[in-house]
């Protein structure tokens, strides 16, 4: 793609960083085939070419984002499923990143709008005030439909039923490994994850530690700034990512660490970008550092290697989040490790398409997340499934709201396979 940025603006990383990309995309459409929301609304708009060309044509003029191009943009999930299917190599996360930016800079949004956003940035990344926030949207669920903004319905809409007790094991601490010691590890322990379901770190130390591994939970350690990044709150999100940084380096720098273990994908994908995210600052060194040693848990746990299993006479319908399978090109780890535990492993038709959850994306389109749930919920319910897996919190709660077939994180179904409890989904009633 030809592009006309200035000397002057080249000057600015951001924008020569997206003029790169710009030019590596040669119009093919690829793209195309594999958007959710080109195929859910059939807008060119909606499609990967269609935004990178709204995007060329905001950054070059260097003019504020308009309404057009910001409802383009914000119907995009950040499922870069385009980056899986582009020949070119076009980094369109980073260029999408970028333009999210340059609309919160430049774009007032109407006051609805910027009060929801404003409420899930100071919400959702810190547990307390989620699980005071899921309190009170109890209170207010029985009144959803009379509420007229579709969001804040689907807010309400997606309350879980249950809330768990605060986990002990979410605190900083270090969890010695059973057995000879194999490595020392340090686990990502989220944030809007510790309010929804404590099991997953629960299962994620249990399992480590019988494989020989010492888990950290480091102090200091928050939300890994996913949230408000692709909200284009960047200062807010690299705050974020300054302190896990820095709480990680700080592991680093005294017992070691052998890598950094996360067991929610989106977290992941943001965790291994922090390298990107801060070339140009002072931190840049200790974030290649940081992202260099994360590693989804399925990664680590094909580098540990599980001893084989029996048939477990389990169906297990296995969902690739788009985090996971896209963002971080992990495919098939997590398939290959309930299969080497005994289970019969399944996946759905068009597997590589999102499910609509995609961070807070549920709460801000639900139209369009509502109808990609539908899709993603009748492609695993198609393969009769005991159980479905899935290896982020989104996804988890997104596709269990549609669903009554257990859904659960894979990292549980392996821990139970390996001698931990059986998943709480799976309990009777």
């Amino acid at each position: 793609m030809q592009t006309f940025f200035t000397e002057e603006q080249l000057k600015v990383p951001a924008l020569a960083r997206s003029n790169e990309i710009l030019r590596s995309c040669v119009h093919c459409g690829f793209c195309t085939a594999t958007c959710p929301t080109y195929q859910v609304l059939g807008d060119e708009l909606d499609s990967p070419r269609g935004r990178i060309y709204l995007i060329k044509e905001m950054l070059e003029s260097g003019r504020p984002a308009d309404q057009r191009t910001v409802r383009h943009l914000d119907r995009c999930l950040s499922c870069l499923s385009c980056m899986t299917t582009c020949p070119s190599g076009v980094h369109y996360m980073h260029l999408i990143d970028h333009a999210r930016a340059h609309v919160e800079a430049t774009y007032k949004r109407p006051i609805t709008d910027r009060a929801l956003r404003f409420v899930l940035a100071k919400v959702l990344p810190y547990p307390m005030r989620f699980r005071i926030a899921i309190a009170l949207a109890k209170v207010g669920r029985p009144f959803a439909r009379l509420i007229p903004d579709a969001r804040v319905q689907a807010m309400l809409d997606m309350v879980p039923k249950r809330v768990p007790p605060v986990s002990g094991n979410d605190d900083p601490q270090s969890f010695a490994a059973i057995g000879a010691p194999r490595m020392r590890v340090a686990l990502m322990t989220g944030c809007a994850q510790k309010a929804l379901n404590t099991d997953i770190n629960d299962s994620t130390i249990r399992l480590l530690r019988r494989l020989g591994c010492e888990v950290v939970v480091p102090a200091g350690m928050g939300c890994c700034g996913a949230l408000t990044h692709h909200m284009g709150r960047e200062d807010e999100a690299h705050g974020f990512a300054a302190a896990n940084i820095r709480a990680f380096m700080a592991e680093v720098r005294g017992m070691g660490l052998d890598a950094i273990v996360i067991n929610t994908s989106g977290c992941g994908t943001t965790v291994k970008d922090y390298g990107h995210m801060f070339r140009n600052a002072a931190l840049a060194d200790e974030a290649r550092q940081v992202a260099d040693l994360a590693c989804d848990v399925s990664e680590l746990l094909m580098q540990i290697g599980l001893p084989e299993g029996a048939a477990k006479g389990m169906r297990v319908a296995y969902h690739a989040a788009c985090s996971l399978q896209h963002g971080q090109q992990v495919k098939t780890a997590p398939k290959d490790l309930l299969k080497r535990v005994g289970f019969e492993v399944v996946e759905p038709a068009d597997s590589h398409l999102c499910c609509g959850s995609a961070g807070t994306y549920n709460l801000l389109q639900p139209a369009i997340s509502k109808e990609l749930k539908s899709r993603k919920v009748r492609s695993l319910e198609a393969k009769s499934p005991d159980v479905i897996a899935a290896g982020n919190i989104g996804c988890m709660m997104q596709i269990g709201s549609g669903t009554q077939v257990p859904v659960v994180h894979t990292v549980e179904l392996l821990d139970w396979a390996l001698g931990g409890p059986q998943p709480r989904a799976l309990q009777p009633e």
